[in-house]
């Protein structure tokens, strides 16, 4: 994607970054904000990173687990993830997400 002002959300192509997770991503200068709609009983291993991580469920439930710790989140919650802390989750429901990263995730910019 061009770095413009205006955009339009139906021209960023649909990624599955994982198995029944479905990425629309945007790369700012600073942040990768990732539009993940995932499907019901997929999942991520627990897993780290150097990205501090705001994680908001628009639909569904999903089940993340941080350092330790499970969590079912609803539409309207939302998880900060420190730098380089163990995590991972589950979908419960199929989910709409939004995941921000900071520093920008070189790893999802796809070729």
């Amino acid at each position: 994607m061009e770095n413009q002002i205006f955009n339009h959300f139906a021209d960023i192509q649909t990624r599955e970054i994982a198995p029944g997770f479905f990425s629309k991503l945007i790369h700012t200068e600073n942040n990768t904000i990732n539009f993940i709609e995932v499907k019901a009983g997929c999942a991520l291993q627990l897993h780290q990173h150097i990205h501090e991580q705001s994680s908001f469920v628009i639909e569904g439930q999903f089940e993340l687990t941080v350092a330790g710790v499970p969590q079912i989140l609803d539409p309207g919650m939302f998880a900060l993830i420190p730098s380089n802390v163990i995590h991972g989750g589950r979908a419960i429901t199929d989910c709409k997400l939004i995941d921000v990263f900071s520093p920008v995730r070189e790893d999802y910019k796809f070729v």
